[in-house]
């Protein structure tokens, strides 16, 4: 079945699709899953049949992209939503010429999945909600 990603205004429905991976699935508190940043970032929803079934977000951070809070609902995994999902919000980094690298932080049991997608792991393994992470970084553009 074919998807559809587009940007999204309806918080709620990615808050709705982050509970049920992040809090529910992956059993990360709810206190580190709701950090206050969802009003100033950028949404991207996933959508099967016209039914949300994942999300992205992108803050900006100076010259810095950070795709983060990646999710797709289990029944919905490998189709490629959530490749094209990191792919979508590269792209959308990439439009803007302010930025010149997008950052992620990645799972550590998913940094073969960014690296296919163009991000380069960097620096040491670290615990984000009680599960091991490390950044990851994707040059958008060459410096000035």
């Amino acid at each position: 079945m074919m998807f559809e990603i587009s940007e999204t205004s309806d918080i709620d429905a990615c808050l709705a699709l982050r509970r049920i991976v992040f809090i529910d699935e992956q059993g990360v508190p709810e206190a580190d899953e709701l950090d206050g940043l969802d009003d100033t970032a950028l949404h991207l929803m996933a959508r099967r049949g016209g039914r949300p079934v994942g999300t992205a977000r992108i803050l900006t951070f100076g010259d810095t992209g950070k795709i983060g809070r990646v999710c797709v609902l289990a029944e919905a995994r490998g189709a490629g939503i959530g490749r094209a999902l990191v792919l979508a919000a590269v792209d959308r980094l990439a439009a803007d010429p302010a930025i010149a690298r997008a950052k992620l932080s990645a799972r550590t049991d998913a940094i073969g999945f960014y690296e296919g997608v163009g991000f380069a792991a960097i620096g040491a393994d670290y615990m984000d909600a009680g599960i091991p992470h490390r950044d990851m970084i994707r040059p958008l553009r060459e410096p000035a």
